[in-house]
């Protein structure tokens, strides 16, 4: 496998950068020659810095989408450190529906919105089917429930549009009762089934582009993805997460994530042993000291 020089890693860790966001150094010369290596010789490359300038320069987006393909990490499986499901089946549903269906139409069913911004391959949607399927049971179809997967990768989509996984995918996470239950064999591996699949929809989404147009979210769960941003461009993230976000709605990141310090209209909360966050809703008489401590003057909050 050919080795990559240092100007190599600086020309395509800017490219990667403003085609993904992912934020890369130096120190990531394995993961270039790894991930990237076997493109430059697919292609009949010279070298990084070609694969890098056919990439800018060449038509169409197949060679980028390759490149973001192998750098993405992909890493997944069924109810990732099961946590934020537990949260979800216990605290977070029970909480939103109660909240939805106070003030909902007798006529209409009560909606749900869910995001998964990053959903890799499509495990955490899933997931997220199983646990609202195995909590409302028969009340399903009292709900209009809407799941959304993004991903920045054209193969990762592609795989969780289809719902089909091999046998070391489904063992990963995946107790055998749901398996049995939710999944039916497809050739060598398992597809999800139907009413499940229905449930979900995705598309390809870069969390670095403006996503407003989605439109707002009961939760959203965004784990394990900002990690590879800059301080600078996780920031930006999350305050474009609040502005989507239900202003009852709640935020999922990953277990070893915090928003201390990065985001503050988010205000961390704890149920049990899991940690989510939703949007500072402070009194107006806090809100108020708060904006005459920044600014020196009195201010005025009307309804």
């Amino acid at each position: 496998m050919k080795k990559i020089t240092p100007e190599e890693i600086r020309q395509l860790s800017r490219y990667i950068y403003d085609v993904s966001g992912i934020a890369l150094d130096q120190s990531k010369a394995y993961l270039f020659e790894t991930r990237l290596g076997p493109l430059v010789e697919a292609h009949g490359l010279a070298d990084y810095a070609e694969l890098c300038r056919k990439a800018r320069t060449g038509p169409g987006k197949q060679l980028e989408n390759e490149i973001v393909d192998a750098i993405s990490t992909n890493e997944t499986l069924f109810f990732r450190d099961n946590g934020p499901f537990e949260l979800l089946r216990n605290k977070i549903l029970p909480d939103l529906i109660d909240a939805r269906s106070a003030r909902a139409s007798k006529i209409l069913p009560v909606s749900l919105r869910i995001w998964s911004a990053a959903c890799s391959t499509g495990q955490e949607v899933y997931s997220v089917a199983i646990v609202l399927k195995e909590l409302l049971q028969q009340d399903l179809n009292r709900y209009r429930i809407k799941l959304l997967g993004t991903d920045i990768s054209d193969a990762a989509i592609a795989q969780a549009s289809r719902g089909t996984y091999g046998k070391f995918e489904i063992e990963r996470g995946l107790p055998r009762d749901k398996l049995v239950k939710y999944f039916r064999p497809a050739g060598a591996g398992w597809k999800i089934k139907d009413d499940l699949r229905a449930m979900a929809t995705f598309r390809k989404l870069n969390l670095m582009l403006p996503f407003g147009a989605l439109g707002k979210f009961d939760i959203v769960f965004c784990r394990n993805v900002a990690i590879y941003f800059t301080p600078q461009d996780r920031k930006k993230l999350f305050e474009r997460l609040a502005g989507v976000l239900a202003p009852d709605g709640y935020l999922i990141i990953g277990a070893t994530e915090s928003l201390t310090g990065v985001c503050p209209r988010f205000t961390p909360r704890r149920h049990l042993r899991s940690i989510y966050y939703q949007l500072n809703t402070a009194p107006k008489n806090e809100l108020r000291k708060s904006i005459a401590h920044r600014t020196g003057r009195r201010v005025s909050l009307t309804a």
